[in-house]
């Protein structure tokens, strides 16, 4: 993979770099392994394309996923020679066996919860787009592009509020939520492209449900007020349907920004000049502790929400107040390598 095709969003090196060096040092393996990506409030995560390269997975090219490690009578070579082996073990993908185990936790209640989200979800759509037609006036244009606008960013914001949480906090054991909501979360960091072989109903049916309140209650307004009522409200129905609409297609956009062959044009098209996540971008959050870049929907908050240390900030206060470390659980799953 050719480093100058990884974001500009990646490279901040001057925040850590002396502004007379013309480049970054490169690190040797054994230094690099020793660097630990700080969440504190005196570090922003900087992610430079080295760590990209070295600490997550390459999706569009999913070779050396594997540790190797040395026998009892492996020579120092390493080449398996002198009565010793190398044993691999996959780093992630479909046979980490923390992987595995998540997989197979999927349920057939879960399922059908799913499925019965996915189609009120989109029935509730098509009830509300026609009566956003309905109600349409020409002369309001201009107050739909903007309620488009911050549609998309409540949307996005709310699609990393969700993620940071279940990234960092809760355990897959914790009833209810945990093997229903919380699973999806720790077996995508281990299998990031798992999420590529699941289909609409498993990929969407969550955020499907997330939107299903906004979109009840909007189809609510529409029948129960006066034509009146509805075009001095009609800015806020329109933010808030175009909101719901985002919301519910997130893990879609989340799905392509890590599909690599057989997209769309239109969606590539989308991707190329970030109106959704790009892949590229969506890379930085997938570089282990997996700490950062939580927006999912277009990422356009991801750099400015770094910039002020949200993420971290919040962590630090959590960590403080309940003494819970962030990604615990996170971590416990990545390491099933056995």
């Amino acid at each position: 993979m050719d480093l100058i095709s990884l974001p500009p969003c990646s490279r901040r090196l001057e925040m850590t770099t002396p502004a007379t060096s013309e480049k970054p040092l490169a690190l040797s393996p054994a230094s690099s392994s020793a660097i630990k990506i700080s969440t504190t409030f005196l570090k922003t995560p900087v992610k430079t394309d080295q760590d990209i390269l070295q600490n997550s997975m390459l999706e569009d090219d999913p070779n050396s996923n594997s540790i190797l490690l040395a026998g009892p009578h492996t020579n120092h070579a390493g080449d398996g020679h002198g009565g010793g082996h190398l044993e691999k073990r996959p780093r992630w993908g479909p046979q980490h066996k923390g992987a595995q185990e998540l997989a197979k936790l999927y349920s057939s209640g879960k399922r059908t919860q799913e499925l019965v989200c996915v189609y009120i979800c989109i029935t509730l759509m098509v009830l509300n787009l026609a009566l956003i037609l309905r109600h349409f006036r020409f002369e309001r244009i201009s107050n739909v592009v903007v309620a488009a606008i911050f549609g998309i960013l409540t949307a996005d914001f709310g699609s990393g509020l969700v993620h940071w949480g279940a990234d960092t906090w809760g355990s897959v054991d914790l009833p209810i939520v945990g093997k229903n909501f919380l699973r999806p979360f720790r077996e995508h960091h281990i299998d990031p492209t798992s999420i590529t072989r699941h289909d609409f109903v498993e990929t969407n049916g969550d955020n499907f449900a997330v939107a299903l309140p906004i979109l009840g209650k909007l189809a609510w307004n529409f029948f129960t007020r006066t034509n009146a009522e509805i075009q001095q409200d009609y800015a806020i129905s329109a933010y808030l349907f175009l909101c719901s609409i985002f919301i519910a297609m997130t893990n879609q956009i989340h799905k392509w920004s890590h599909t690599y062959w057989g997209l769309p044009g239109w969606v590539l098209f989308l991707q190329r000049h970030h109106i959704i996540l790009p892949r590229r971008h969506h890379r930085i959050h997938h570089v282990a502790p997996h700490e950062t870049y939580f927006c999912i929907t277009t990422g356009w908050l991801n750099w400015p929400l770094e910039q002020i240390k949200f993420w971290s900030t919040l962590e630090a206060i959590i960590e403080l107040l309940t003494g819970h470390k962030p990604r615990a659980d996170d971590l416990k799953w990545a390491q099933k390598r056995t």
